[in-house]
């Protein structure tokens, strides 16, 4: 994994979705999730499917190890609606998808768009029954009389067929677009939330939630701050952390209320007066875009719009670690407002053992921080490094007068290109990170 001066190397394994530039709108990627052993990756997309990409076993068993993954299963999560009651289009978009723990041979998943929840089993058959006594092999039922002997169904092997079903749809329960789904560490219950409450849910049960936390005020016109993302502690069942446009993260105790409106700790960095109050922008790029909890439960990550903060649990008053993502663009934010581009939602990961994080950037850059040494790098998903093994060179944006040579100027990054979605391999270097309609793994050089 490490090139000289110990700094980590990645080179490009393989990329996934069509190359050209005719992307169509429902082709983007809106999600991307590792299951607990990194076997299986999903990503969900804008026209409401599911992309289940399974790990190459030759890949796996190389030496050194590969990290490739095919196309496992594709199925089409959700359709569009229409909320007829209050005139709204709801979108197909795969907002979240969440693994459950694996515990038979089937795998299943949670996924969400803005309204409604979905509980996917995803399985394998590759034997089929023959020789029915009360139907044909057509299908078609036999008359009683039909039936003159009877013989024993046998069963024979068949090519492999993946089949994806609904096993539980979780409906009509938010107001508002949901933004985050967690599973919790008990692997019988799951938080969804939207813009301003949090519901508890029983796998099993589909017809009724908890509402958990509820901000909204009882007049709309005092309304501050929105909810903006939540996530259940990896260990303790009974914690859950949500993060809000004002920047502050709340952690709650289900154990000390049903309705978990009094937080039990506040995360919040203090202001720096000087500086902060002159921005007009400061309350939009101190909202936080992504909350994840640590592996270890000990630390939690929180993303906004030009910095990622590491909070330990057991400190409340400021972070412990902070890393900038992308400063350069402090004095281009005007045009970003201008652009929307300042309301861009990136989100953050950890690795396996929590001492790298990563997250992304505009110009199709990605960044990688590593918690020990200190060290950062900004990579490229790029079209231009498509070859097996290729080593992906560190970029640099300039800000000053003087231009190194490789490196790019901030008025030169292309907006359109964002990786707002990214994911780490849970237990080696391997990096998917979602280029509009691309999908992207990366690995640590072999």
């Amino acid at each position: 994994m490490s090139a000289g001066h110990g700094e980590t190397s990645w080179c490009f394994s393989q990329v996934k979705g069509a190359l050209n530039d005719d992307i169509t709108d429902a082709d983007v990627i809106s999600c991307v999730e590792f299951n607990h052993d990194g076997d299986l990756l999903a990503t969900g997309d804008k026209g409401g499917r599911v992309v289940i990409f399974q790990r190459d076993p030759s890949s796996k068993a190389a030496n050194p190890r590969r990290g490739e993954f095919n196309v496992y299963s594709t199925f089409q999560s959700h359709e569009p609606e229409f909320d007829y009651l209050k005139s709204l289009e709801i979108e197909e978009k795969i907002n979240k998808i969440r693994w459950l723990k694996r515990k038979n041979q089937a795998h299943f998943l949670l996924s969400t768009n803005d309204k409604t929840i979905k509980l996917w089993k995803v399985s394998e058959r590759d034997k089929c029954v023959e020789g029915y006594n009360t139907k044909e092999e057509s299908g078609r039922i036999l008359e009683p009389k039909q039936i003159t002997s009877l013989r024993v169904p046998s069963i024979k092997p068949m090519d492999l067929m993946v089949e994806a079903t609904p096993r539980r749809v979780f409906a009509n329960a938010h107001t508002y677009h949901i933004n985050s789904i967690s599973v919790n560490s008990d692997q019988e219950t799951y938080l969804s939330a939207d813009d301003l409450r949090i519901n508890l849910w029983n796998l099993e049960i589909t017809n009724q939630s908890f509402n958990i936390v509820d901000i909204k005020p009882s007049n709309m016109e005092e309304l501050t701050e929105v909810i903006t993302a939540a996530e259940f502690h990896p260990r303790d069942c009974n914690l859950f952390v949500y993060s809000s446009s004002k920047g502050t993260i709340r952690l709650c105790d289900m154990r000390s209320a049903a309705l978990c409106d009094q937080h039990a700790k506040l995360f919040e960095e203090p202001e720096d007066n000087e500086m902060n109050n002159k921005s007009f922008f400061r309350e939009i790029i101190s909202s936080i875009s992504d909350v994840k909890m640590s592996n270890s439960g000990r630390y939690m990550m929180s993303r906004d719009y030009l910095s990622i903060k590491i909070w330990d649990l057991h400190m409340e008053t400021k972070p412990v670690e902070t890393y900038s993502v992308h400063e350069y663009l402090r004095t281009k934010l005007c045009s970003l407002y201008e652009n929307d581009c300042i309301f861009d939602k990136f989100e953050c990961c950890w690795n396996g053992n929590d001492s790298s994080i990563m997250t992304g950037s505009y110009n199709n850059f990605f960044r990688v921080f590593d918690r020990n040494t200190k060290k950062d790098l900004t990579m490229e998903a790029s079209k231009d490094i498509i070859k097996p093994k290729t080593v992906l060179k560190p970029r640099k944006v300039y800000t000053g007068n003087k231009r190194k040579k490789d490196e790019i100027s901030v008025d030169c990054l292309d907006f359109n290109k964002k990786i707002l979605h990214t994911a780490w391999h849970p237990l080696e270097n391997i990096l998917a990170v979602a280029a509009t309609n691309n999908l992207f793994i990366f690995q640590d050089k072999f």
